[in-house]
Protein backbone atom coordinates (compact mmCIF):
# COMPACT_ATOMS: atom_id res chain seq x y z
CA UNK A 1 0.00 0.00 0.00
CA UNK A 2 1.20 3.49 -0.79
CA UNK A 3 1.56 6.51 1.42
CA UNK A 4 -1.45 8.22 2.96
CA UNK A 5 -3.01 11.10 1.07
CA UNK A 6 -0.71 14.04 1.94
CA UNK A 7 -3.55 16.58 2.08
CA UNK A 8 -5.27 14.85 4.99
CA UNK A 9 -5.07 17.15 8.04
CA UNK A 10 -3.91 15.84 11.39
CA UNK A 11 -4.62 16.87 14.94
CA UNK A 12 -1.86 19.13 16.32
CA UNK A 13 -0.29 18.13 19.60
CA UNK A 14 1.43 19.87 22.45
CA UNK A 15 4.90 18.62 23.33
CA UNK A 16 4.90 15.36 25.25
CA UNK A 17 7.42 12.73 26.25
CA UNK A 18 6.18 10.09 23.85
CA UNK A 19 8.91 7.72 25.02
CA UNK A 20 6.47 6.86 27.79
CA UNK A 21 4.24 5.30 25.14
CA UNK A 22 7.15 3.08 24.09
CA UNK A 23 7.61 1.54 27.55
CA UNK A 24 6.82 -2.19 27.79
CA UNK A 25 4.03 -3.41 30.04
CA UNK A 26 3.99 -6.77 31.82
CA UNK A 27 0.74 -8.49 32.74
CA UNK A 28 1.35 -9.92 36.18
CA UNK A 29 -0.91 -12.97 36.09
CA UNK A 30 0.03 -14.37 32.68
CA UNK A 31 3.57 -12.99 32.79
CA UNK A 32 3.30 -11.78 29.20
CA UNK A 33 4.84 -8.45 28.18
CA UNK A 34 3.54 -6.06 25.55
CA UNK A 35 6.20 -3.99 23.79
CA UNK A 36 4.49 -0.62 24.33
CA UNK A 37 1.41 1.07 25.79
CA UNK A 38 -0.70 1.05 22.61
CA UNK A 39 -3.63 -1.30 22.23
CA UNK A 40 -5.73 -1.72 19.12
CA UNK A 41 -9.18 -1.66 20.64
CA UNK A 42 -11.82 -4.13 19.44
CA UNK A 43 -13.95 -3.15 16.44
CA UNK A 44 -16.44 -5.30 14.54
CA UNK A 45 -14.93 -6.41 11.24
CA UNK A 46 -17.81 -8.26 9.48
CA UNK A 47 -15.28 -9.98 7.23
CA UNK A 48 -15.99 -13.65 7.91
CA UNK A 49 -18.06 -16.12 5.92
CA UNK A 50 -21.83 -15.71 6.01
CA UNK A 51 -24.64 -17.56 4.25
CA UNK A 52 -28.15 -17.60 5.69
CA UNK A 53 -28.72 -20.90 3.92
CA UNK A 54 -25.66 -22.57 5.45
CA UNK A 55 -25.39 -21.32 9.01
CA UNK A 56 -23.02 -24.10 10.08
CA UNK A 57 -20.26 -22.70 7.87
CA UNK A 58 -20.63 -19.09 8.99
CA UNK A 59 -17.99 -17.13 10.87
CA UNK A 60 -14.84 -18.53 9.28
CA UNK A 61 -12.15 -15.81 8.93
CA UNK A 62 -11.57 -14.87 5.29
CA UNK A 63 -8.45 -13.63 3.54
CA UNK A 64 -9.79 -10.08 3.97
CA UNK A 65 -9.97 -10.57 7.75
CA UNK A 66 -6.49 -12.07 7.79
CA UNK A 67 -4.98 -9.23 5.75
CA UNK A 68 -6.37 -6.63 8.16
CA UNK A 69 -4.52 -8.17 11.11
CA UNK A 70 -1.42 -8.64 9.01
CA UNK A 71 -1.49 -4.91 8.20
CA UNK A 72 -2.30 -3.80 11.75
CA UNK A 73 0.39 -6.17 13.02
CA UNK A 74 2.96 -4.04 11.20
CA UNK A 75 1.54 -0.84 12.68
CA UNK A 76 3.53 -0.61 15.91
CA UNK A 77 0.90 -1.64 18.47
CA UNK A 78 2.01 -3.58 21.52
CA UNK A 79 -1.28 -5.46 21.69
CA UNK A 80 -4.18 -5.96 19.31
CA UNK A 81 -7.66 -7.02 20.39
CA UNK A 82 -9.91 -8.40 17.68
CA UNK A 83 -13.55 -7.53 17.18
CA UNK A 84 -16.03 -9.74 18.97
CA UNK A 85 -15.90 -13.47 18.26
CA UNK A 86 -19.23 -15.12 19.09
CA UNK A 87 -20.11 -18.61 20.26
CA UNK A 88 -23.16 -19.76 18.31
CA UNK A 89 -23.82 -19.69 14.56
CA UNK A 90 -27.31 -18.24 14.99
CA UNK A 91 -26.51 -15.82 17.81
CA UNK A 92 -24.33 -13.15 16.25
CA UNK A 93 -24.63 -9.39 16.22
CA UNK A 94 -23.64 -8.75 12.61
CA UNK A 95 -23.54 -10.84 9.49
CA UNK A 96 -19.90 -11.69 8.94
CA UNK A 97 -18.94 -11.90 12.63
CA UNK A 98 -16.25 -14.52 13.41
CA UNK A 99 -17.67 -17.55 15.22
CA UNK A 100 -16.20 -20.36 17.30
CA UNK A 101 -19.14 -22.74 17.78
CA UNK A 102 -19.30 -24.46 21.14
CA UNK A 103 -18.59 -27.82 19.47
CA UNK A 104 -15.96 -26.66 16.93
CA UNK A 105 -13.09 -29.18 16.63
CA UNK A 106 -9.46 -28.10 16.96
CA UNK A 107 -8.89 -28.93 13.30
CA UNK A 108 -10.38 -28.27 9.89
CA UNK A 109 -11.04 -25.18 7.79
CA UNK A 110 -12.27 -22.93 10.62
CA UNK A 111 -9.41 -23.79 12.95
CA UNK A 112 -6.83 -23.36 10.19
CA UNK A 113 -8.26 -19.93 9.38
CA UNK A 114 -7.93 -18.76 12.99
CA UNK A 115 -4.37 -20.17 13.10
CA UNK A 116 -3.50 -18.17 9.99
CA UNK A 117 -4.83 -14.96 11.55
CA UNK A 118 -2.75 -15.53 14.70
CA UNK A 119 0.38 -16.24 12.68
CA UNK A 120 0.25 -13.09 10.55
CA UNK A 121 -1.02 -10.85 13.35
CA UNK A 122 1.84 -11.80 15.68
CA UNK A 123 4.57 -11.93 13.03
CA UNK A 124 5.98 -8.51 13.94
CA UNK A 125 5.88 -8.85 17.71
CA UNK A 126 2.41 -7.67 18.70
CA UNK A 127 0.40 -9.66 21.22
CA UNK A 128 -2.89 -10.82 19.69
CA UNK A 129 -5.90 -11.11 21.99
CA UNK A 130 -9.33 -12.25 20.80
CA UNK A 131 -12.43 -10.56 22.14
CA UNK A 132 -15.02 -13.23 22.93
CA UNK A 133 -18.66 -12.28 23.29
CA UNK A 134 -22.24 -13.46 23.52
CA UNK A 135 -24.47 -10.73 22.03
CA UNK A 136 -27.39 -11.53 24.33
CA UNK A 137 -30.37 -9.36 23.40
CA UNK A 138 -28.59 -8.19 20.24
CA UNK A 139 -28.48 -11.72 18.79
CA UNK A 140 -29.69 -12.14 15.23
CA UNK A 141 -31.69 -15.12 13.91
CA UNK A 142 -33.34 -16.04 17.21
CA UNK A 143 -36.92 -15.11 18.11
CA UNK A 144 -36.31 -14.71 21.83
CA UNK A 145 -32.64 -14.01 22.60
CA UNK A 146 -31.15 -15.03 25.90
CA UNK A 147 -30.40 -12.34 28.47
CA UNK A 148 -30.07 -12.03 32.23
CA UNK A 149 -33.82 -11.37 32.46
CA UNK A 150 -36.87 -11.21 30.21
CA UNK A 151 -37.04 -7.62 29.01
CA UNK A 152 -38.42 -5.68 26.07
CA UNK A 153 -36.15 -3.24 24.30
CA UNK A 154 -36.96 -0.79 21.49
CA UNK A 155 -35.49 -0.62 18.02
CA UNK A 156 -31.82 0.27 18.07
CA UNK A 157 -31.59 3.88 16.95
CA UNK A 158 -30.53 3.99 13.29
CA UNK A 159 -29.59 0.31 13.49
CA UNK A 160 -30.36 -2.43 10.97
CA UNK A 161 -32.55 -4.52 13.26
CA UNK A 162 -35.06 -4.36 16.10
CA UNK A 163 -34.57 -5.87 19.52
CA UNK A 164 -37.20 -8.38 20.58
CA UNK A 165 -38.38 -9.65 23.95
CA UNK A 166 -35.62 -11.65 25.58
CA UNK A 167 -35.92 -14.64 27.83
CA UNK A 168 -34.12 -15.08 31.13
CA UNK A 169 -31.21 -17.50 30.94
CA UNK A 170 -31.93 -20.78 32.68
CA UNK A 171 -29.39 -22.40 34.96
CA UNK A 172 -28.68 -24.96 32.23
CA UNK A 173 -28.18 -22.21 29.63
CA UNK A 174 -25.78 -20.41 31.94
CA UNK A 175 -23.74 -23.59 32.39
CA UNK A 176 -23.70 -24.20 28.64
CA UNK A 177 -22.66 -20.62 27.84
CA UNK A 178 -19.84 -20.76 30.41
CA UNK A 179 -18.66 -23.96 28.72
CA UNK A 180 -18.87 -22.26 25.31
CA UNK A 181 -16.70 -19.36 26.52
CA UNK A 182 -14.09 -21.73 27.94
CA UNK A 183 -14.12 -23.85 24.77
CA UNK A 184 -13.51 -20.72 22.67
CA UNK A 185 -10.60 -19.70 24.90
CA UNK A 186 -8.97 -23.14 24.68
CA UNK A 187 -9.57 -23.16 20.91
CA UNK A 188 -7.94 -19.75 20.47
CA UNK A 189 -5.01 -20.71 22.68
CA UNK A 190 -4.40 -23.80 20.56
CA UNK A 191 -4.68 -21.67 17.41
CA UNK A 192 -1.88 -19.40 18.63
CA UNK A 193 -3.69 -16.41 20.12
CA UNK A 194 -2.07 -14.86 23.19
CA UNK A 195 -5.27 -14.40 25.16
CA UNK A 196 -8.93 -13.44 25.24
CA UNK A 197 -10.88 -10.40 26.31
CA UNK A 198 -14.41 -10.92 27.64
CA UNK A 199 -16.93 -8.37 26.32
CA UNK A 200 -18.95 -7.14 29.30
CA UNK A 201 -20.00 -3.76 27.88
CA UNK A 202 -22.57 -2.14 25.60
CA UNK A 203 -25.54 -4.21 26.77
CA UNK A 204 -24.33 -7.63 25.57
CA UNK A 205 -24.99 -10.75 27.63
CA UNK A 206 -22.32 -10.24 30.28
CA UNK A 207 -23.29 -6.58 30.66
CA UNK A 208 -26.94 -7.57 31.05
CA UNK A 209 -26.00 -9.58 34.14
CA UNK A 210 -24.01 -6.68 35.61
CA UNK A 211 -26.63 -4.02 34.91
CA UNK A 212 -29.28 -3.78 37.64
CA UNK A 213 -31.78 -2.38 35.12
CA UNK A 214 -31.57 -5.50 32.92
CA UNK A 215 -30.93 -8.06 35.65
CA UNK A 216 -34.02 -8.54 37.80
CA UNK A 217 -33.26 -12.14 38.69
CA UNK A 218 -33.93 -13.45 42.18
CA UNK A 219 -31.52 -16.39 42.08
CA UNK A 220 -27.76 -16.59 42.65
CA UNK A 221 -27.12 -14.49 39.52
CA UNK A 222 -29.27 -11.48 40.44
CA UNK A 223 -29.85 -8.88 43.14
CA UNK A 224 -26.61 -7.95 44.88
CA UNK A 225 -23.48 -6.97 42.99
CA UNK A 226 -21.87 -10.17 44.27
CA UNK A 227 -24.57 -12.13 42.47
CA UNK A 228 -24.67 -9.97 39.33
CA UNK A 229 -20.95 -10.43 38.69
CA UNK A 230 -21.03 -14.16 39.45
CA UNK A 231 -21.52 -15.16 35.78
CA UNK A 232 -18.45 -13.21 34.63
CA UNK A 233 -16.25 -14.55 37.41
CA UNK A 234 -17.33 -18.12 36.71
CA UNK A 235 -16.45 -17.67 33.03
CA UNK A 236 -13.05 -16.25 33.99
CA UNK A 237 -12.26 -19.12 36.37
CA UNK A 238 -13.22 -21.70 33.78
CA UNK A 239 -11.01 -20.03 31.17
CA UNK A 240 -8.09 -20.04 33.59
CA UNK A 241 -8.73 -23.75 34.20
CA UNK A 242 -8.56 -24.77 30.52
CA UNK A 243 -5.77 -22.49 29.24
CA UNK A 244 -2.01 -22.34 29.91
CA UNK A 245 -0.70 -20.12 32.75
CA UNK A 246 0.74 -17.63 30.23
CA UNK A 247 -2.62 -17.07 28.51
CA UNK A 248 -3.80 -13.46 28.84
CA UNK A 249 -7.26 -12.86 30.34
CA UNK A 250 -8.82 -9.42 29.97
CA UNK A 251 -12.25 -7.81 30.04
CA UNK A 252 -14.01 -4.78 28.59
CA UNK A 253 -16.51 -2.93 30.78
CA UNK A 254 -18.61 0.13 30.11
CA UNK A 255 -18.07 3.38 31.98
CA UNK A 256 -21.17 5.31 30.91
CA UNK A 257 -24.00 3.04 29.87
CA UNK A 258 -24.58 1.73 33.38
CA UNK A 259 -24.02 4.82 35.47
CA UNK A 260 -27.63 5.98 35.90
CA UNK A 261 -29.52 2.74 36.54
CA UNK A 262 -26.92 0.03 36.37
CA UNK A 263 -23.31 -0.29 37.39
CA UNK A 264 -22.51 2.83 39.40
CA UNK A 265 -18.92 3.91 39.86
CA UNK A 266 -18.50 2.45 43.35
CA UNK A 267 -19.82 -0.91 42.16
CA UNK A 268 -17.51 -0.81 39.15
CA UNK A 269 -14.54 -0.36 41.48
CA UNK A 270 -15.67 -3.36 43.55
CA UNK A 271 -16.10 -5.38 40.36
CA UNK A 272 -12.58 -4.54 39.20
CA UNK A 273 -11.09 -5.54 42.54
CA UNK A 274 -12.86 -8.90 42.23
CA UNK A 275 -11.53 -9.27 38.70
CA UNK A 276 -8.04 -8.71 40.09
CA UNK A 277 -8.62 -11.38 42.75
CA UNK A 278 -9.59 -13.72 39.91
CA UNK A 279 -6.39 -13.14 37.91
CA UNK A 280 -7.67 -10.88 35.15
CA UNK A 281 -4.62 -9.35 33.47
CA UNK A 282 -6.28 -6.18 32.20
CA UNK A 283 -9.48 -4.17 32.16
CA UNK A 284 -10.43 -1.97 29.21
CA UNK A 285 -12.71 0.93 30.14
CA UNK A 286 -14.88 2.43 27.44
CA UNK A 287 -18.46 3.66 27.16
CA UNK A 288 -21.44 4.71 25.09
CA UNK A 289 -24.83 3.32 24.15
CA UNK A 290 -25.43 1.23 21.03
CA UNK A 291 -29.20 1.38 21.47
CA UNK A 292 -29.14 5.16 21.39
CA UNK A 293 -26.65 5.17 18.52
CA UNK A 294 -24.56 7.38 20.77
CA UNK A 295 -21.01 6.69 21.84
CA UNK A 296 -19.33 10.01 22.62
CA UNK A 297 -21.79 12.87 22.04
CA UNK A 298 -22.62 13.02 25.75
CA UNK A 299 -19.04 13.92 26.66
CA UNK A 300 -18.47 17.34 28.21
CA UNK A 301 -16.28 19.84 26.37
CA UNK A 302 -13.71 19.85 29.18
CA UNK A 303 -13.43 16.08 28.82
CA UNK A 304 -13.07 16.36 25.04
CA UNK A 305 -10.08 18.62 25.54
CA UNK A 306 -8.45 15.91 27.64
CA UNK A 307 -9.21 13.53 24.73
CA UNK A 308 -9.72 10.44 26.90
CA UNK A 309 -13.52 10.46 27.07
CA UNK A 310 -13.69 7.92 29.89
CA UNK A 311 -10.61 8.88 31.88
CA UNK A 312 -12.66 10.38 34.72
CA UNK A 313 -14.18 6.95 35.26
CA UNK A 314 -10.73 5.37 35.09
CA UNK A 315 -9.46 7.78 37.74
CA UNK A 316 -11.91 6.16 40.18
CA UNK A 317 -10.97 2.62 39.18
CA UNK A 318 -7.23 2.47 38.50
CA UNK A 319 -6.01 3.54 41.98
CA UNK A 320 -7.93 0.62 43.51
CA UNK A 321 -5.95 -1.94 41.48
CA UNK A 322 -2.38 -3.07 42.12
CA UNK A 323 -1.90 -5.98 39.70
CA UNK A 324 -4.60 -5.80 37.02
CA UNK A 325 -3.64 -3.29 34.32
CA UNK A 326 -6.06 -0.64 33.07
CA UNK A 327 -6.54 0.57 29.50
CA UNK A 328 -8.91 3.33 28.49
CA UNK A 329 -10.36 3.69 24.99
CA UNK A 330 -12.22 6.54 23.35
CA UNK A 331 -11.29 9.99 22.08
CA UNK A 332 -7.50 9.89 21.75
CA UNK A 333 -6.23 11.94 18.80
CA UNK A 334 -2.84 13.45 19.84
CA UNK A 335 0.43 12.19 21.25
CA UNK A 336 0.07 14.54 24.23
CA UNK A 337 -3.41 13.26 25.06
CA UNK A 338 -2.17 9.69 25.02
CA UNK A 339 0.92 10.44 27.10
CA UNK A 340 -1.08 12.40 29.68
CA UNK A 341 -3.50 9.50 30.08
CA UNK A 342 -0.60 7.37 31.31
CA UNK A 343 -0.61 9.45 34.50
CA UNK A 344 -3.80 7.53 35.34
CA UNK A 345 -3.89 4.29 33.36
CA UNK A 346 -1.39 1.76 32.06
CA UNK A 347 -2.25 1.87 28.37
CA UNK A 348 -4.35 3.59 25.72
CA UNK A 349 -6.75 1.97 23.29
CA UNK A 350 -7.17 3.28 19.75
CA UNK A 351 -9.92 2.25 17.37
CA UNK A 352 -11.33 4.49 14.63
CA UNK A 353 -8.04 6.33 14.17
CA UNK A 354 -6.40 3.03 13.23
CA UNK A 355 -8.86 2.54 10.38
CA UNK A 356 -7.63 5.78 8.79
CA UNK A 357 -3.91 5.42 9.52
CA UNK A 358 -3.03 1.77 10.00
CA UNK A 359 0.51 2.63 11.13
CA UNK A 360 -0.43 5.50 13.44
CA UNK A 361 1.23 3.97 16.51
CA UNK A 362 4.53 3.43 14.73
CA UNK A 363 4.40 6.95 13.26
CA UNK A 364 3.74 8.46 16.69
CA UNK A 365 6.59 6.52 18.31
CA UNK A 366 8.97 7.43 15.47
CA UNK A 367 8.02 11.11 15.68
CA UNK A 368 6.71 11.18 12.11
CA UNK A 369 3.33 12.60 13.19
CA UNK A 370 1.89 14.30 16.26
CA UNK A 371 -1.67 13.09 15.98
CA UNK A 372 -4.34 11.12 14.18
CA UNK A 373 -5.88 12.15 10.87
CA UNK A 374 -8.55 14.74 11.51
CA UNK A 375 -11.91 13.33 10.49
CA UNK A 376 -15.11 15.17 9.63
CA UNK A 377 -17.21 12.32 11.03
CA UNK A 378 -19.52 12.91 13.98
CA UNK A 379 -17.68 11.34 16.91
CA UNK A 380 -20.99 10.80 18.71
CA UNK A 381 -22.55 8.75 15.90
CA UNK A 382 -21.89 5.06 16.58
CA UNK A 383 -23.22 3.86 13.23
CA UNK A 384 -21.29 6.41 11.20
CA UNK A 385 -18.07 5.37 12.89
CA UNK A 386 -18.88 1.69 12.49
CA UNK A 387 -19.54 2.11 8.78
CA UNK A 388 -16.33 4.10 8.21
CA UNK A 389 -14.26 1.48 10.01
CA UNK A 390 -15.94 -1.47 8.30
CA UNK A 391 -15.56 0.06 4.87
CA UNK A 392 -11.85 0.71 5.41
CA UNK A 393 -11.23 -2.78 6.76
CA UNK A 394 -12.85 -4.18 3.65
CA UNK A 395 -10.80 -1.91 1.39
CA UNK A 396 -7.52 -2.81 3.11
CA UNK A 397 -8.45 -6.49 2.96
CA UNK A 398 -8.80 -6.03 -0.80
CA UNK A 399 -5.34 -4.37 -0.99
CA UNK A 400 -6.87 -0.93 -1.55
CA UNK A 401 -6.21 2.37 0.20
CA UNK A 402 -8.40 3.29 3.18
CA UNK A 403 -10.94 6.04 2.55
CA UNK A 404 -10.28 9.22 4.56
CA UNK A 405 -13.34 11.09 5.80
CA UNK A 406 -11.99 14.60 6.23
CA UNK A 407 -14.23 16.29 3.65
CA UNK A 408 -17.98 16.86 3.67
CA UNK A 409 -18.24 15.05 0.33
CA UNK A 410 -16.63 11.92 1.74
CA UNK A 411 -18.98 11.96 4.74
CA UNK A 412 -22.03 12.28 2.48
CA UNK A 413 -20.85 9.31 0.44
CA UNK A 414 -20.40 7.31 3.65
CA UNK A 415 -24.02 8.02 4.58
CA UNK A 416 -25.10 6.44 1.29
CA UNK A 417 -23.06 3.35 2.11
CA UNK A 418 -24.69 3.15 5.53
CA UNK A 419 -28.21 3.48 4.11
CA UNK A 420 -27.46 0.70 1.62
CA UNK A 421 -25.96 -1.52 4.34
CA UNK A 422 -28.92 -1.00 6.71
CA UNK A 423 -31.40 -1.64 3.88
CA UNK A 424 -29.51 -4.85 3.13
CA UNK A 425 -30.20 -6.01 6.72
CA UNK A 426 -26.68 -5.28 7.86
CA UNK A 427 -24.94 -7.21 5.11
CA UNK A 428 -22.05 -6.17 2.84
CA UNK A 429 -22.89 -8.90 0.34
CA UNK A 430 -23.35 -7.47 -3.18
CA UNK A 431 -23.50 -3.97 -1.66
CA UNK A 432 -23.24 -1.00 -4.03
CA UNK A 433 -24.31 2.63 -4.00
CA UNK A 434 -25.42 5.00 -6.75
CA UNK A 435 -23.04 7.92 -7.17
Amino acid sequence: MGELTPQAPRWPSEHADRLRLAEPLTFEFSGRTTSNRFMKAPMTEQLCTFDENNMAENGIPTQLYQRCYEKWGRGGMGMMVTGNIVLYTNELMFKGDPIIPHDAPFSGERFDAFKAVAAVGKANGALLVAQVNHPGRYSMFVDSPVSASAITKPKVKNGPWELTITHAATQEEIRNIIAAFSHAAAYLSEAGFDGVQLHAAHGFLMASFLDASTNIRTDAYGGSLENRMRFILEVGREIRRVTPPDFILGIKINSTEFQDTGLVTDEAAVLCRELEKNSFDFVELSGGSIEKGNMFSHVRETTRKREAFFLEFAEKIAPKLSRTKVYVTGGFVTAAGMVNALDTVDGVGLARALCDDWELCRRLLDGEVDGAIRSALNQGDFWQGLMAGNRNMRLVGEYQEPKLYWTAEAVEELKLWYEAWASNRGSWKNLTIAK
